[in-house]
């Protein structure tokens, strides 16, 4: 399979999941600014959620860039990160209802958990493959970034029953870290398309 088809399928959905939680921000009936007030919320569930799926596609995108060929088991790990991608709405849209209640914000954390251990297994599955270019897989190898992000997720779904603010400042956390780019993918891609 070529990965292009891999890589359009992808992108759709996540587009798709971008756009159903854009859906989900109602406008208030009200012609005052007062009137968005209330919404504020939702629009920080939809922000950090964004923030979150853009993080996806752009490392999927580089990810792939660096992708050799595709196997069936690289499609199925694929297509087992956009499932969790895609609940990702869901779990926004019960937390910005709840205005950030216990619940809520360990399910969320949990839907932000999953996607990152399903890209885990995906990054393991081309290393493993021998899909990737080796230079990349190799400055992927360990992905201590990843892991500790997992830390950061579970420590954020056990807080959630207490301190619930403090969960999301740790989910906001993982997202700041994971928007400073992360330059291993694509410096080496540069140092691969080099002549010799």
């Amino acid at each position: 399979m070529l990965k292009e088809r891999l890589t359009v399928f992808s992108d759709s959905v996540i587009a798709i999941i971008i756009t159903i939680m854009v859906l989900q921000l109602k406008a208030p009936h009200e012609a005052s600014l007062g009137a968005l007030a209330p919404l504020a919320p939702a629009f920080l569930a939809y922000a950090l959620s964004f923030a979150y799926i853009a993080i996806y596609w752009n490392n999927h995108h580089h990810l792939f860039q660096a992708t050799r060929r595709i196997s069936g088991g690289i499609l199925w790990a694929n297509t087992h990160l956009l499932f969790w991608l895609s609940l990702v709405p869901f779990s926004t849209a019960w937390l910005s209802e709840t205005h950030f209640a216990r619940a809520p914000v360990a399910l969320y954390g949990l839907s932000l958990l999953a996607p990152s251990i399903a890209y885990y297994f995906l990054s393991r599955a081309l290393i493993r493959t021998e899909a990737l270019t080796p230079k990349v897989a190799e400055g992927i190898d360990p992905d201590l970034k990843g892991l500790i992000s997992m830390a950061f997720y579970i420590c954020g779904v056990a807080l959630a029953f207490a301190e619930p603010y403090v969960s999301m400042g740790l989910y906001a956390l993982v997202a700041v870290i994971w928007f400073i780019p992360d330059p291993r993918i694509e410096q080496r891609l540069e140092v691969e398309d080099e002549p010799d």
